[in-house]
């Protein structure tokens, strides 16, 4: 007997009015000076599933730094440049330290275990960069971002993308590690400035839940026709999700949520439910892998009563 629709409205409210309710926020992070100062108390939700419809609480009108999850449409952009030919500068395997690790590239001769770690992101950044400048590069990727959300409104908090680059010491220490090994083949400093930027994109959670629909439907924005990667790119992209969006903490987001998705230090979530809908959550409180604590948490629950795991069931 298939299961009756959800209710997502209702979802929505009851999570949203829970996560308010809880005391264990997590802690934002404090080694980009802009995103310190960002109140905890914070939460937004948003869901826009494959019809068009918007069911949103909270926290969801306000814009927030996506950092790392920015990281989804630069493989996006990278893929579609040079394809395959992608995995000859970054692997596709979870990482198992931090995201922002150098150990693993003196053990791999510079080439990053996957697309979503910083130096893994950086190396996909420079394929962006190449035969272009910087300034132009920047462009591309922010246009991007507002193609997939419909939305010419999205930019760039320059506050942030200052912040990130007085303090990108280690960001700087994967970078040119990297080019030591020739994985990196532009400027350092070009490749940092922009990876520095498109992670300072700002975003609402309903932009961030619109500019990932297209990996729900194949690789097709359902709401406009138009058709952004092919469905096997959607489905490996989703898969690199699932196993490396959360650093470190990657298993224990499948295990509990059982939805690709990719997290920011900017205490953003974007997830995604293949055939139903696309989720951003938004809670600044960071676990100690670097995730929104709050946002895992509603996600479980989101997942929870929906029965949207990719695994199956409604408990």
């Amino acid at each position: 007997m298939s299961q009756p629709e959800p209710d997502l409205a209702a979802i929505v409210r009851d999570v949203v009015a829970d996560m308010h309710a809880r005391e264990d926020r997590g802690t934002v992070a404090t080694y980009i000076p802009e995103l310190a100062n960002v109140d905890p108390g914070y939460f937004g939700l948003a869901i826009v599933d494959v019809a068009g419809n918007v069911y949103a609480g909270g926290d969801c009108a306000v814009p927030f730094s996506i950092q790392s999850i920015s990281k989804v449409f630069t493989l996006t952009l990278a893929l579609g440049r040079i394809g395959d030919r992608l995995w000859r500068y970054v692997g596709r395997e979870p990482s198992g330290n931090r995201f922002n690790s150098i150990v693993q590239l003196e053990h791999e001769a510079g080439v990053p275990r996957n697309p979503f770690i910083n130096a893994g992101a950086i190396a996909v950044t420079d394929v962006i960069l190449s035969g272009r400048q910087p300034r132009e590069t920047l462009g591309e990727i922010l246009r991007f971002v507002q193609f997939l959300a419909d939305d010419a409104t999205v930019s760039i908090d320059k506050d942030v993308a200052d912040s990130e680059k007085r303090t990108g010491y280690r960001n700087s220490a994967l970078a040119n590690y990297m080019k030591s090994f020739g994985v990196i083949q532009n400027s350092v400093d070009y490749t940092l400035g922009v990876y520095f930027h498109h992670c300072a994109i700002a975003m609402t959670c309903e932009q961030l839940a619109r500019a990932g629909l297209f990996l729900s439907c194949n690789g097709t924005n359902p709401l406009t026709g138009l058709s952004v990667v092919s469905a096997e790119r959607a489905r490996r992209i989703n898969a690199l999700m699932l196993t490396c969006g959360h650093y470190d903490g990657s298993g224990e987001f499948a295990y509990r949520v059982g939805l690709p998705g990719k997290s920011g230090v900017g205490g953003g979530i974007l997830a995604i439910a293949p055939g139903k809908a696309s989720i951003a959550v938004w809670s600044p409180g960071l676990d100690e892998a670097g995730n929104s604590h709050l946002g895992r948490i509603a996600l479980e629950e989101l997942t929870r009563r929906t029965g949207w795991s990719i695994f199956g069931g409604v408990s």
